[in-house]
């Protein structure tokens, strides 16, 4: 592990490699968690100040051609702060000898008050280059803290006001989550928070790293509001037809802010192939899916039969009840960056607007059936709603196009198999009944 970039710092490359290959698979955003790491090395640096500095690391497993490039942000010190003591990933011989613990730093708050001071600033530092977009200023002297929830990257709120995102997986090429909140503002789209600033590598390639945004501070995300309402039994039906307006206004301001091209003859059968594929590997992976797997195949097979699909255009890419706002009575669509596992290519594709409406029927039967009493029928009702409402504002009726949508909402359930059983084993059941329904109701 060699880097000439890290010249000056406390620490040097080869002493990071151990640290970090015992750290990185026990993040939540660590792609690799269940796969042995081959290889590790650092790609850029950049030293922030003395004792911070940035990287760019890449990871490789065995058996696979592509790797995996990361974003950390790490403090090392002698002496390490109560808060941070958690944050620690051990400790290495500094200069004269002396020990140096190294943090993680996007805890730290002189860490991340530096950060958003060198993207107010501009310019360019190491292989970070700063930018903010005409006639916004990022203010200074907000007070940051991490926002301490699940999700595949780490956000930084400060003082209440703007939100820094850091995309911890790092792909070449532009994220989703600048490139389309930028483009719907531009075209006068309100419901997603505009970009403000943000921050990208120019070495070993162009990607981008961070992006800052207004926060809405007043706002509830929908899994909470969704959740409260079916573990207290109570209506959730108005809630679920305005956000179906949402996403429809949202599919059509997506529409006309990109480009939307016809289906291809041949897409209704290519997707159902691709959607078969996925289905057998999971049943190879979990034994639970396997006495449905001939019932999910005539869904899938139904579908390519029924062929004329909708025009394909640029979608949200990963839509559920986390992904919304509820904000003075409406709602916010936000984190657009699409699935991060999946290749950036295919995540600034264009697709079906269907995967988008499936993702969020799935989180309403998610909201319904956490906690010891589900609630299928509140689920079947919001999703109902929900659709009631894309068909005011969309381009189509999601219940005219039922074949489509369920072979669509069979495929993401499919895939919830596969995470459940590897990540949360109690969750199982959840996408488990919905399979069975899907199976039912073909």
């Amino acid at each position: 592990m060699t880097s000439p970039l890290l010249t000056t710092a406390p620490v040097t490359p080869a002493q990071l490699a151990p640290l970090l290959a015992r750290w990185l698979p026990a993040q939540r955003w660590f792609t690799g968690r269940d796969r042995t790491i081959t290889n590790l090395s650092v790609v850029a640096a950049t030293e922030l100040d003395a004792n911070c500095f940035h990287l760019l690391v890449r990871v490789e497993h065995p058996g696979e051609q592509d790797c995996a490039h990361y974003q950390l942000l790490l403090g090392a010190a002698a002496d390490v702060p109560p808060r941070l003591q958690g944050r620690v990933l051990g400790e290495v011989a500094g200069p004269a000898g002396r020990g140096l613990r190294v943090y993680d730093a996007v805890h730290d708050r002189r860490a991340a008050v530096l950060l958003l001071d060198r993207i107010r600033r501009g310019g360019t530092m190491g292989h970070l280059r700063f930018e903010s977009f005409p006639r916004t200023a990022v203010p200074s002297g907000l007070t940051p803290h991490v926002l301490d929830v699940e999700q595949s990257n780490t956000s930084i709120v400060y003082g209440d006001q703007l939100i820094l995102k850091l995309f911890r997986r790092v792909q070449p090429g532009i994220n989703p989550d600048l490139e389309v909140p930028a483009v719907l503002a531009r075209h006068g789209y309100t419901q997603a928070p505009a970009p403000t600033a943000w921050y990208h590598t120019v070495a070993p390639f162009f990607a981008t790293l961070g992006v800052v945004q207004p926060y809405l501070a007043d706002a509830t995300d929908g899994w909470t509001l969704a959740l409260q309402s079916a573990l207290e039994r109570t209506d959730f039906l108005a809630e679920a037809r305005d956000l179906g307006r949402a996403t429809g206004v949202l599919h059509v301001a997506l529409a006309e802010a990109f480009s939307v091209t016809a289906a291809p003859a041949d897409h209704t059968v290519r997707q159902a192939d691709a959607m078969t594929r996925r289905l057998r590997y999971a049943a190879s992976r979990v034994p639970e899916l396997r006495p449905h797997v001939d019932r999910l195949q005539d869904v899938f097979a139904r579908f390519a039969l029924a062929g004329g699909d909708l025009p394909l255009q640029r979608i949200h890419g990963d839509l559920h009840l986390g992904q919304v706002l509820r904000s003075a009575g409406a709602w916010h669509v936000v984190d657009f960056e699409g699935e991060p596992a999946k290749p950036l290519a295919e995540r600034r594709g264009a697709h079906s607007p269907v995967g988008d409406i499936a993702g969020m029927l799935r989180s309403f039967d998610y909201a319904a059936h956490v906690g010891t009493s589900p609630r299928p029928q509140w689920a079947e009702r919001c999703r109902a709603a929900f659709c009631a409402g894309y068909a005011e504002s969309g381009r189509f009726d999601p219940h005219g196009i039922a074949t489509a949508l369920r072979a669509h909402e069979a495929d993401r359930a499919v895939y919830e198999v596969v995470y459940e059983a590897a990540h949360r084993p109690d969750w199982l059941a959840v996408p488990m009944t919905a399979v069975a329904r899907l199976c039912r109701t073909h």
